[in-house]
């Protein structure tokens, strides 16, 4: 195993819960394939433009697209934050803004534990 997925608060887990099986099923094989593979294709895997260290995963099933947001921590480790279905082109800004709080928060908490 190349990284290790680990989910913060319960936000993505809520997401996976509400899904169909075919669904979850395409979300763990994304997940397995950025668990194990070194470079993954952005296809699965992007970097926000704009963010600092803040990846979506992207998840397709039939006409349906999925994001999770997520970023690195040491390198190996992978934070999922949250997850929805995307319904129009453009990413909604709340969802983003939801990812992005709730990685300044992550690494908020991480600083001070370590204090």
């Amino acid at each position: 195993m190349i990284r290790r997925i680990i989910f913060y608060e319960n936000h993505f887990i809520n997401f996976y819960d509400k899904q169909n099986g075919k669904v979850k099923e395409k979300i763990k094989y994304v997940l397995e394939l950025i668990k194990q593979v070194e470079r993954v294709p952005k296809k699965f895997l992007t970097h926000l433009a704009g963010t600092n260290g803040f990846y979506e995963v992207r998840i397709e099933y039939q006409s349906n697209i999925y994001r999770i947001f997520c970023c690195f921590d040491k390198g190996n480790l992978v934070i999922l934050f949250n997850g929805f279905q995307k319904k129009t082109q453009k990413t909604p800004k709340k969802e983003i803004e939801k990812g992005l709080r709730l990685m300044k928060k992550y690494f908020t908490q991480k600083d001070k534990n370590h204090e």
